[in-house]
C-alpha cells in the first residue's frame, strides 16, 4: 500500500518541481544578465556571462548612481515598515472588537472590509489620487494611511477568523487577574495570534515593497521615490533602456524581500490555517 502511494506521488512531485523551476527561471535570468554588458543582454539573453560579456559589478554601480537607489531604498523601508506596523496594530484591534462585540455596527464594519477585498483598484485610483492631492497626502506619511486602508480588508478578514478561535475563558481569566482590556489584548491575545500576525506581515510587506502604481499616483516624485519608481528612471527617451543597469537594480530590489520571505515563509501556512478555523 505504501509503495503504491509512493509510486503515484512521483508524478506530482515532478510536476511541482517543474512548475517551481519555471517560476524561478525569470529571476535567475535577471541575475545572470545583471553581469553582462548592455550589448550582449539583448543579443544573448540566455547565455552565461563569460569573457567579454562579463562586467562584474559595473551594472550594479551604474544602476545605484543613476537611480538614487540608496535614497529610494530608505524610503521603501520607511513606508513598508510603518505601513505594515499600522496594518497589524489597527486591523488586529478591529478584528478583536468585531469577534467579541456582536452588533449591527460590527457586522457592517466586517462586511465593508470584505467588500474592500473585491473592489478593483482601477475603479478608485483616479478618485484616490484626486483626494490625496486635495488633502496634501503626497508624502510618505500620507501614503502610509492609504496603505492602511487598502490592507485592512484582507488583514481584518484573517485576524477575525483567528480571534473567533481564541477561547473567551483565557481573556476572562486575564481580566479576573486585573488586566484592563488593552492589557488583555497586548499580553494575551496578540501573543496567541503570532502566526496570523507574521502571515499578514509577509503578505502586506511583499505587496507594499513591490508596489509601483500607488506610489506613482500619490507621492510627489520630485521629493520621494520608492525602489520600483527608481527603476523606471532608467528608461530614457524614445523607449531606450539601460538594460545592464536595470538588471542590476532589479536584483538589488528583489533580494531584500526574498530574504525576508525565506526567513518567515514557514509561518505562512500555519497562519493561514489558523485564520481559517472560524469565519
Amino acid at each position: 500500500m505504501g509503495a503504491r502511494k509512493a509510486k503515484h506521488g512521483w508524478p506530482l512531485t515532478i510536476f511541482f518541481t517543474i512548475v517551481s523551476l519555471l517560476y524561478i527561471y525569470p529571476i535567475m535570468l535577471v541575475f545572470i544578465n545583471s553581469f553582462k554588458k548592455k550589448a550582449y543582454i539583448s543579443k544573448y539573453p540566455f547565455k552565461i556571462p563569460t569573457g567579454n560579456m562579463f562586467v562584474g559589478l559595473e551594472n550594479y554601480i551604474r544602476g545605484i548612481e543613476q537611480t538614487g537607489l540608496v535614497e529610494a531604498f530608505g524610503w521603501s523601508i520607511f513606508i513598508t515598515v510603518l505601513s505594515v506596523a499600522a496594518i497589524i496594530l489597527c486591523c488586529s484591534m478591529c478584528a478583536w472588537y468585531i469577534s467579541r462585540v456582536h452588533t449591527k455596527v460590527t457586522k457592517a464594519i466586517y462586511i465593508l472590509c470584505l467588500f474592500a477585498m473585491i473592489v478593483p483598484f482601477q475603479m478608485e485610483m483616479y478618485t484616490l489620487s484626486k483626494i490625496a492631492n486635495m488633502l496634501h497626502m503626497g508624502n510618505p506619511w500620507g501614503i502610509i494611511i492609504i496603505y492602511l486602508g487598502f490592507g485592512a480588508g484582507l488583514s481584518v478578514f484573517m485576524f477575525t477568523g483567528f480571534m473567533k478561535s481564541i477561547p473567551l475563558e483565557i481573556e476572562e481569566a486575564a481580566m479576573i487577574d486585573g488586566c484592563t482590556p488593552l492589557q488583555t489584548f497586548f499580553r494575551v491575545v496578540m501573543p496567541i495570534a503570532k502566526p496570523t500576525c507574521i502571515t499578514v506581515v509577509i503578505l502586506q510587506a511583499m505587496w507594499i515593497w513591490n508596489d509601483y502604481l500607488l506610489p506613482s499616483l500619490v507621492l510627489d516624485q520630485r521629493k520621494y521615490k520608492t525602489i520600483p519608481m527608481a527603476v523606471q528612471y532608467l528608461k530614457g527617451g524614445y523607449g531606450s533602456v539601460d538594460m545592464g543597469a536595470m538588471m542590476g537594480t532589479l536584483v538589488l530590489a528583489i533580494v531584500p524581500i526574498i530574504i525576508f520571505y525565506l526567513f518567515c515563509q514557514r509561518y505562512i501556512i500555519e497562519g493561514v490555517v489558523a485564520g481559517a478555523v472560524k469565519g
